[in-house]
């Protein structure tokens, strides 16, 4: 290291020895320290596993570092080899033996490729026929290889091309013809391994084409071919070495799609005619692009009419789409999208992915997709049938619609790339529609080969050598496969003539002859004949036109359901499609609207109560109208009270269309409706309310007053309680025929979160709830709530006020005080919690209806019925000329009210009397006790005292003065016994005192201690 570090010290920075020489530090330095490290432990450490392989120790063990001449060895999963050293051995340097020598795990191709009867074999690199292993045939003299002479070992354990064989040429004439040489590129493997059956296809054509006498009688077809592995990048350099390889080449035959764009585009350079069958993207219909390429498969926007026939009879109007980001796939669903659009279908969905489809099938999922077009190669539909599953996004709930030319059991074969079973991919697969071009003539007709398309079949499996067809890639493409050689060779056979005629034949076909090419396109383009896929003939964009083959997966099968004919619109349905539920499905979810209705026992019950309610008021009103002329009912104001019942009983009757929705009426009569729920509690809340906000609002402004003002009490003016009633209605009514002009109610529906009901149904729920409303709702209902919301305050204020005030103007103030109480309470609960529970529609109205129905009954129940109970108690039900004519007297109930008044008056002045006089006699006590302490200081002023108690004739005071008040007993006819006996010696007390005047108890003022 430090050798490395000096001599990089030494060099220029910017030379390229110096930037070797750190790689090779960088690289060497791990390796180093790990061996320096293992070099002082005396042992090696333990190493990673090739890939798909693992490691046989011998014995367990737990140690990081194994001890030195410890083996381990090498193994591989599955049908995998090791390439390269399978046991290595701990060094004592620390290494391991052939450290440098990279092991690995391969899968192995069979090994009846090698060997080759009549023949020789050569393998490159030398050892087991594992990836990268390269087969070179040849034949031994007097034999002729018939096949490929080369084949490569594939990844995934398959040689690309079948097994060539040698043939004897006994018999066979010295004479040669000039050959015309096809150069092909079959898919032997990658996302369409359509090589598979097609290869032997065209092969068969040829050796039928070149034995026949009739057709290119003087000339020779030899298929030159490799596998493109339907990749672009390989196709490149495949059509490289086709271009720049003797011999020259007439015709080029590419297979898929990606392939035959690359191909067509190249091809006009060279002068090429180009041949696909297996070609089916809608971009190769251009002919400005392509000018040179036919096809004998059919474009795939030949699938979009017949699709697009599918949706209009199983009406459906969404679909969705998910594709492999591959130009032909592109093209089609951009077609389809067009074709859809101009039939008032609507693509809701559209997802593509690259390679993994993990992420675009789990977005069909979310966005609840349900009619699904897929479009993706073999491989790919594997992959995204395996998320299909595991999304579970297929049942009765779901329709794919697939490509047809998949092999039949394409959901069967085991694919690495995949982590889900057979059994998965049956289940995921079942019940999807395929659109298929049809490949195979359904008629019993010999076309140009003589062969019956029943008859190719056969042929073709005994080429195969008894292969399962549904193994096999590009099988249902076969058919195309050999009509395309059919066409070529008929097509060859018609430019004989006419380049006949101008002197030219076909062996002297280059790259740069364009008369040929140009003769050869027009036989290509005139072709029309019967091959065994139906009958050939091409557009003008050089495609075949077909009928549409659909056929179902039913029980892991295949079953044709119909055929379709874009050419002439007409559907041929057989009626056997089968579907997992009761038929196909909807292309979204079913949204059932569901209105949501009060619940009619609630409402039931609670009308009851509002009845009920309304029968009490009416007793109620009936018993105060009837008692008007008794002096107590009078005494209440009851006109306030007649006012405040018809208030409860309007309130009361807004209960019912507060619980009337569209289970009784039609949408239209809703907003009716909901100007009776308006005015009915509007105006019954002015009216009851406003009456009892009224009475304590008059009895706080009237006996609250101060002293001078009082005398104003015995004067209260009905029309005053009348007209402040009439301007809290006027106020309401105003405010609610403004709101109604310029916002009128009306109805709007809320919609609720969507909700799946009960059982497996493919539908969901949408509750919807009606609402009378405004544009300004908020707005309005804030004037309303804060006006109504300050007359409760006041009213609580005012009620707690006059709680201890008594008058006989308003006798049931304080009934009316607890009743606001209650009502002020209830409303101030409930305004808020019904705006929370609006879209509760049973806890909204049961809130605020019990809420009326409670407020109403408790405004009754405390007015009238203290009132009712009174006159049933005391008799007091006759008015006041009714007891007059009964009893011949003149008293009325006013005058018996005040007689109880003034006894009641009475008894508490006689007991202020006894207190008062039992304070006198203590203060007497007192003042003698005093006087007799002072005479004994001073027994010389007798004379001064005698005199001093003796009073003035002015001081006498006046008999009539000292006449009780009336009720009380007279006094007696002694002057001292006139006064109570606490005031006999006063006159002593005021003369002893000399800071109290002699004066101070004057005559006037003994009267106000009785009062």
């Amino acid at each position: 290291l430090s050798l490395f570090l000096s001599l990089s010290l030494f060099l220029s920075p910017d030379s390229e020895m110096a930037q070797l020489l750190f790689l090779i530090i960088l690289y060497a330095l791990p390796s180093l320290v790990v061996a320096m490290h293992n070099s002082t432990t005396g042992g090696c450490a333990i190493i990673r596993p090739p890939r798909d392989g693992g490691i046989r120790y011998r014995g367990l063990t737990q140690e990081q570092i194994l001890p030195v001449d410890y083996e381990i060895e090498y193994i591989c999963r599955g049908n995998r080899v090791i390439v390269g050293p399978k046991v290595r051995k701990c060094l004592p340097n620390g290494t391991w033996t052939d450290i440098t020598l990279h092991s690995r795990c391969l899968l192995l191709c069979p090994r009846v490729w090698t060997s080759l009867e009549n023949g020789r074999v050569a393998l490159k690199p030398p050892g087991p026929p594992v990836e990268g292993t390269v087969l070179h045939y040849s034949c031994h003299a007097g034999f002729m290889l018939e096949g490929r002479n080369i084949t490569h070992c594939t990844k995934l354990g398959k040689w690309d091309s079948p097994k060539p064989v040698c043939l004897c040429k006994c018999g066979i004439e010295s004479q040669s013809f000039p050959k015309l040489y096809i150069g092909a590129l079959f898919p032997m493997s990658g996302g369409w391994p359509g090589g598979q059956a097609c290869l032997p296809s065209a092969q068969m054509a040829l050796d039928l084409v070149n034995n026949r006498t009739d057709i290119l009688p003087d000339y020779e077809l030899e298929l030159i071919y490799y596998d493109s592995m339907c990749d672009p990048g390989e196709s490149t350099k495949l059509l490289y070495d086709l271009l720049y390889t003797e011999p020259i080449k007439t015709v080029l035959m590419p297979g898929c799609s990606s392939v035959s764009t690359l191909v067509a585009e190249a091809a006009r350079m060279w002068n090429l005619i180009v041949l696909s069958y297996g070609s089916s993207s809608p971009a190769l219909s251009n002919r400005n692009r392509f000018p040179t390429f036919f096809r004998t498969h059919p474009s795939a926007t030949l699938h979009n009419p017949t699709r697009v026939r599918l949706f209009q009879k199983w009406k459906w109007t969404k679909i969705a789409t998910i594709q492999q980001t591959t130009e032909v796939f592109t093209s089609t669903l951009d077609d389809l999208e067009q074709r859809v659009k101009e039939a008032g279908i609507e693509i809701s969905v559209r997802q593509s992915f690259l390679t993994d489809p993990a992420v675009a099938v789990k977005n069909l999922k979310r966005q609840d997709a349900r009619i699904i077009v897929g479009l993706f190669y073999e491989t790919e539909a594997r992959k995204v049938f395996c998320e299909v599953f595991k999304e579970k996004l297929y049942g009765k709930k779901y329709v794919w619609f697939l490509i047809g030319w998949y092999a039949d059991n394409w959901f069967k074969i085991k694919d690495p790339s995949i982590n889900c079973t057979i059994e998965n991919m049956t289940e995921a697969v079942e019940g999807h529609v395929t659109t298929e071009i049809v490949m195979l003539n359904p008629e019993t007709v010999r076309g140009a080969s003589n062969l019956t398309s029943q008859e190719f079949l056969g042929a073709l499996m005994n080429r195969l050598g008894g292969k399962n067809p549904e193994e096999t890639g590009g099988f249902q493409e076969a058919p195309l496969a050999y009509d395309a050689v059919w066409a070529l060779a008929l097509a060859l056979n018609k430019t004989v003539a006419p380049l006949k005629a101008k002197g030219r034949r076909l062996e002297d076909f280059n790259y740069n002859n364009h008369d040929i090419t140009a003769e050869i396109y027009r036989a290509l383009n005139t072709s029309s004949f019967e091959g065994v896929s139906g009958h050939v003939v091409f557009d003008a964009q050089g495609s075949r036109m077909a009928m549409t083959l659909i056929e179902q997966l039913q029980g892991g099968s295949y079953k044709k359901i119909g055929y379709y004919d874009s050419s002439q619109k007409n559907l041929s349905w057989f009626g056997n499609d089968v579907w997992i539920g009761a038929g196909p499905p909807a292309d979204s979810t079913i949204v059932i609207e569901e209105f949501r209705y009060l619940s009619q026992k609630l409402f039931a019950a609670v009308s009851v109560f509002a009845g009920l309610g309304i029968l009490l008021g009416i007793v109620c009103l009936t018993f105060n109208i009837y008692n008007g002329n008794v002096r107590y009912i009078q005494n209440s104001q009851p006109y306030l009270n007649n006012m405040t019942a018809v208030g409860c009983m309007m309130a009361l009757a807004a209960v019912f269309p507060l619980g009337i929705d569209g289970h009784h009426i039609h949408r239209s009569q809703f907003p009716v409706v909901c100007q009776f729920r308006l005015w009915l509690l509007g105006l019954g809340f002015s009216l009851a309310y406003g009456s009892m906000f009224t009475k304590i609002w008059w009895v706080h402004n009237l006996f609250t007053k101060k002293e001078e003002k009082k005398e104003k009490r015995k004067h209260l003016e009905p029309w005053k309680l009348y007209a402040t009633v009439g301007v809290l209605l006027a106020i309401d009514v105003l405010s609610l025929m403004i709101w109604q002009i310029v916002d009128p109610l009306h109805i709007t529906v809320e919609k609720f979160t969507r909700e799946a009901p009960k059982g497996d149904l493919d539908v969901l729920i949408q509750p919807l709830l009606e609402h009378c409303t405004s544009e300004k709702m908020n707005t309005w209902l804030g004037v309303v709530y804060g006006y109504k919301g300050l007359l409760l305050l006041l009213g609580i204020f005012l009620a707690y006020e006059t709680k201890s005030v008594s008058t006989e103007k308003i006798n049931d103030h304080r009934a009316v005080g607890m009743a606001i109480y209650n009502v002020a309470v209830l409303c101030m609960i409930t305004a808020p919690v019904t705006m929370i529970l609006t879209s509760q529609q049973d806890a909204s109205f049961a809130f605020a209806a019990l809420a009326i129905v409670f407020s109403v009954y408790i405004t009754l129940v405390v007015l009238f019925v203290p009132k009712m109970r009174r006159l049933i108690t005391r008799g007091e039900w006759q008015s006041e000329q009714q007891d007059t004519l009964k009893t011949g007297s003149s008293t009325n109930n006013n005058d018996e009210e005040k007689s109880r008044q003034l006894e009641r008056e009475n008894r508490e002045l006689q007991k202020i009397i006894q207190e008062k006089e039992q304070r006198v006699s203590e203060l007497r006590n007192q003042l003698v006790e005093r006087q007799a302490l002072r005479n004994r200081r001073r027994p010389s002023s007798g004379t001064n005292q005698n005199h001093s108690n003796s009073s003035p004739p002015s001081s006498q005071p006046d008999p009539k003065s000292l006449l009780p008040p009336p009720g009380y007993p007279n006094p007696t006819s002694d002057n001292h016994s006139s006064l109570p006996p606490s005031f006999s010696n006063s006159s002593n007390l005021y003369q002893a005192d000399s800071k109290i005047s002699r004066n101070h108890c004057h005559n006037s003022q003994i009267p106000l201690l009785y009062k």
